[in-house]
């Protein structure tokens, strides 16, 4: 039977194109995301492009929402191998004497409970395929923090906690955790939502850094992490563009 991988926050970015790559690698791919609209013309592409995808709205900030995405799972057809939480984001750039709770609060639910919610609901239909996958998208700011970068490390490293405390738990069991750390990558969305909108200051970060990453370059790595011979584990993988050597340190022409 046809595999099939869950992606979170398929919508665009880094999740639209994971959906679409896994299609490729022959996944029937569940893409779940908040905007329905976005889904249905991710899904019609990849039917487009000889793939199959079913689209399945969800917020992973709610617990009923992520009770229908496992109803939705259990519906798929085939075995569910992979789920990739790729569901997050940053809000603002504040220094932390004046950071704004709500973004903090909505940067922790959003990478953090989003992450446990959609894996406590996924997991028993990863562990009865014998052979699942979990793969946590976190972020460079993991285990590294910046000025101004306060609530969104703080969030990825209890993400990244969260998943280190996981492949613990699941030692022993046919279910492998794999974390994936990419640095500066250039979305459409991403800068837009911590920057509230501001197309000037989102475009600013990337400002003559000739190649930053993009979303493929990251679904390119998720891909490989997930397939894998299953008995091979990669823990972490760290990607950054050739430009930033650093979280501090990116070569910029001009």
């Amino acid at each position: 039977m046809t595999s099939v991988a869950i992606v979170t926050g398929a919508s665009s970015g880094i999740g639209a194109a994971t959906a679409r790559r896994l299609a490729r690698e022959g996944f029937h791919v569940l893409a779940a995301a908040r905007r329905a609209d976005r889904l249905a013309d991710l899904v019609a592409g990849i039917e487009r492009a000889g793939g199959s995808a079913t689209a399945v709205t969800c917020d992973v900030t709610s617990d009923e929402s992520v009770a229908g995405l496992a109803t939705a799972a259990a519906q798929a057809p085939g075995p569910v191998t992979l789920l990739v939480n790729n569901a997050g984001g940053a809000r603002g750039l504040d220094p932390v004497e004046s950071g704004s709770v709500g973004d903090w609060q909505w940067m922790y639910d959003v990478n953090v409970l989003g992450t446990l919610r959609v894996t406590q609901a996924l997991l028993p239909a990863l562990e009865s395929s014998g052979a699942g996958t979990i793969v946590v998208v976190s972020s460079t700011a993991c285990f590294t923090v910046y000025e101004g970068g306060g609530g969104y490390a703080a969030a990825k490293h209890a993400q990244t906690a969260v998943a280190g405390t996981l492949r613990l738990e699941l030692c022993g069991r046919p279910v492998r955790v794999v974390e994936i750390d990419p640095g500066m990558v250039r979305t459409d969305e991403f800068g837009l939502v911590r920057f509230d909108g501001d197309a000037d200051r989102a475009a600013s970060v990337y400002a003559g850094v000739a190649e930053p990453l993009v979303a493929e370059d990251v679904a390119d790595c998720i891909a490989w992490c997930a397939t894998r011979p299953h008995h091979v584990n990669i823990d972490r993988l760290v990607v950054r563009p050739l430009a930033q050597a650093a979280q501090h340190k990116v070569h910029r022409v001009g």
